[in-house]
C-alpha cells in the first residue's frame, strides 16, 4: 500500500469505489497477534497469543472480560481495544441497571458495529484499528461473533484472526464437523492447537504466551493463564508425538509398496 491523495481523510472515496484509511484500519488487524475463537453446543472459547515488547517486559492481555457471560479476544491496536471494552462493559452496566438481567449479546454487538461504523463516516475520527473475537452465552446457547474496522459484524462457529492466522483457520475448517459436540476440554486443546500455527519464527506456545477464556452454559467467565495451561499445552506434546509416529508408519508403507 503507498500513500496517494485518496488516503489522506477516512472520507475520501478513491476512484476504484474503496475507502483506503478503513483498509489500513483492517491491515493493522493483520498484524496484531492472533486470536481464535471456537464455539459448541454448550461452550465458547477463546484462545490468544501474549506478546511482550522485550524479554524484560510481561506479556500483554489480549483477552478481556466485559460482563459475566461476555469476554473478547483482540488483534490490532491494544489501547483501541480498552477502549472499545470499556464501551461494552458501561452498556452491559446500563442494562443491567434499567431492566434488571444481563444484556443480550446481539444487542451488544450490533450498538458496538455501529460504533465502528461511525468512526468510518465521520471527518474528524479515525477507524478503530482493531478486532473482536467475542465469546457470549445467552437462553443456554453460545455465541461467536468477530467484528472488524469497517463496522460489518459476522457470527462463526470458529474463527481466527490476526498474524498468521490463515494456518489457525485451515486448522478449523479441517476440525470443524467435531466442534458442536465437543467438551470443554477438547474446545481448548483445539483452540491451543489452532494456536500453535500462528507463533512466530523459533518460539514456542507455552503457559507464558497464551491465554484461554471461557464462557458457557452453567459456566461464568473463566481465565485459564499460566500454570493452569500446562496440562493441556502437554496434551498437544502427546498428540504431536502420535501425529509423527502415524506419518512415520504411512511413510514406511508406501516405500513398502
Amino acid at each position: 500500500m503507498f500513500r496517494n491523495q485518496y488516503d489522506t481523510d477516512v472520507t475520501v472515496w478513491s476512484p476504484e469505489g474503496r475507502l483506503l484509511q478503513v483498509e489500513y484500519a483492517i491491515e493493522s488487524v493483520k498484524q496484531g497477534s492472533a486470536c481464535v475463537g471456537i464455539r459448541s453446543d454448550k461452550f465458547c472459547v477463546l484462545g490468544a497469543l501474549k506478546r511482550s515488547v522485550s524479554e524484560l517486559s510481561s506479556h500483554q492481555k489480549k483477552i478481556l472480560e466485559i460482563d459475566s457471560h461476555i469476554c473478547c479476544g483482540i488483534a490490532g491496536l491494544t489501547a483501541d481495544a480498552r477502549t472499545l471494552a470499556k464501551y461494552m462493559r458501561s452498556e452491559c452496566l446500563n442494562h443491567k441497571y434499567v431492566y434488571g438481567n444481563p444484556i443480550p449479546p446481539h444487542q451488544l454487538m450490533a450498538d458496538l458495529a455501529d460504533k465502528h461504523q461511525r468512526t468510518t463516516q465521520t471527518y474528524v475520527r479515525r477507524p478503530f484499528g482493531v478486532g473482536l473475537l467475542v465469546a457470549s452465552v445467552y437462553h443456554s446457547q453460545p455465541h461467536l461473533y468477530q467484528t472488524c474496522p469497517s463496522g460489518n459484524l459476522y457470527e462463526f462457529y470458529a474463527s481466527a484472526i490476526g498474524a498468521r492466522s490463515q494456518s489457525a483457520k485451515t486448522y478449523l475448517e479441517k476440525h470443524a464437523d467435531g466442534f458442536a459436540s465437543a467438551s470443554k476440554e477438547q474446545l481448548i486443546v483445539h483452540a491451543l492447537q489452532a494456536l500453535v500455527g500462528c507463533v512466530s519464527g523459533d518460539d514456542e506456545l507455552t503457559p507464558e504466551n497464551a491465554s484461554i477464556a471461557i464462557v458457557g452454559v452453567g459456566q461464568e467467565y473463566e481465565l485459564l493463564e499460566g500454570d493452569e495451561l500446562k496440562p493441556y499445552l502437554d496434551q498437544l506434546e502427546v498428540k504431536e508425538t502420535h501425529d509423527s509416529d502415524e506419518e512415520g508408519k504411512e511413510a514406511m508403507e508406501a516405500m513398502e509398496t
